[in-house]
């Protein structure tokens, strides 16, 4: 299963010329993790009252095609891999017309977040993400 999003490039996510900023596609990314949740009927206070946050290890961006003011984006997630202490999710930024603009490779790692060390996914935690892993 993927999870999707649709969004639209403001000018706050451009630069001088009007493309997307290359960092925002990081920020696009993260909202659509945050949507996948939603989606799913939790949110960020679900995750910390089981003692458990995730937090950003590892970021691959492969950027293909520039995104321009106006753009309406969709952001696809699906998990690549599941770990005991972490996922690895590949999000994929695409125009509305379906042309592949970013890709990129996230690395999730799940802590405890009062000491910051990594913590195991409760088994209703990795449900969740158990529905967007690629090939089921």
């Amino acid at each position: 299963m993927i999870s999707q999003i649709t969004l639209r490039v403001y000018y706050q996510d451009t630069d001088a010329g009007g493309v997307v900023y290359h960092s925002r596609y990081l920020d696009f990314a993260e909202r659509g993790r945050a949507e996948m949740l939603v989606q799913e009927g939790v949110d960020v206070k679900y995750f910390l009252e089981k003692g458990i946050s995730f937090v950003l290890r590892h970021a691959e961006v492969d950027y293909i095609k520039p995104a321009k003011l106006d753009d309406v984006l969709i952001i696809q997630t699906r998990v690549k891999e599941i770990k005991n202490a972490s996922m690895t999710l590949e999000q994929t930024c695409l125009r509305e017309d379906g042309t592949v603009l970013v890709v990129m490779h996230i690395q999730l790692a799940f802590i405890n977040p009062q000491t910051l060390r990594p913590v195991r996914m409760t088994p209703d935690v990795k449900e969740i993400f158990l529905k967007y892993i690629e090939g089921e």
